[in-house]
């Protein structure tokens, strides 16, 4: 089901992409499958946790430190991916090339919303959450590695590209998601990551 419903709203991401300019009743639909989905992980993520006992929980500043460095190491790592993208070295992203094809202010902001906030939102649940929740729950540090490898490689899939190199620094950002949830044990941090990465892939078309 929770793929289901990611699929569901990335589906309707394309739906509108595809066309422009964009039409009002393909952003409802995708606004309603979109607070659909989001609501449906929410609740069942927060349900789950109530059965699962954790040592400790860091607010999502607890570690201002970290907070920023994170930050900081993602936009510049995003800047060398955009840099090099201009100069051929590593393909666009999917949805870089359809908004060059229908360059336009509502498709810029559409694309900050989806790629920059939701869709971002949504794969922390499924490659960090969800999969934290039901898998790698030992507390080992074998069984740690495990779980940030496996996420990072779904955290690429559900980024898929159709370029080795995207699909290696999207497994590497995704690894690295996982580990500040690891790290802070709470989600609101590789959300908060995942958005940042987003929003900047977006802005630096």
């Amino acid at each position: 089901m929770y793929v289901i419903g990611y699929l569901m709203a990335i589906g309707v991401v394309k739906l509108v992409t595809n066309k422009a300019p964009l039409h009002i009743w393909d952003l409802i639909l995708f606004l309603l499958i979109a607070v659909m989905v989001l609501l449906f992980y929410i609740y069942r993520f927060n349900r789950e946790q109530r059965f699962f006992e954790r040592l400790f929980s860091l607010p999502w500043l607890g570690d201002f430190g970290l907070t920023v460095g994170l930050t900081l190491a993602i936009t510049a790592t995003k800047i060398m991916v955009m840099y090099l993208q201009s100069y051929n070295r590593i393909s666009w992203y999917g949805f870089q090339i359809t908004y060059l094809k229908h360059e336009s202010t509502h498709m810029f902001w559409f694309l900050i919303l989806a790629y920059g906030i939701v869709l971002p939102i949504l794969q922390e649940f499924l490659a960090t959450g969800f999969l934290f929740n039901y898998m790698f729950r030992k507390n080992t540090v074998a069984t740690a590695i495990a779980g940030i490898i496996t996420s990072g490689i779904l955290f690429s899939i559900l980024n898929f590209q159709a370029s080795l190199p995207l699909l290696v620094i999207n497994a590497c950002y995704g690894m690295l998601f996982a580990w500040s949830y690891l790290y802070t044990q709470t989600l609101w941090m590789p959300v908060y990551l995942a958005v940042v990465a987003g929003v900047i892939t977006v802005i630096m078309i």
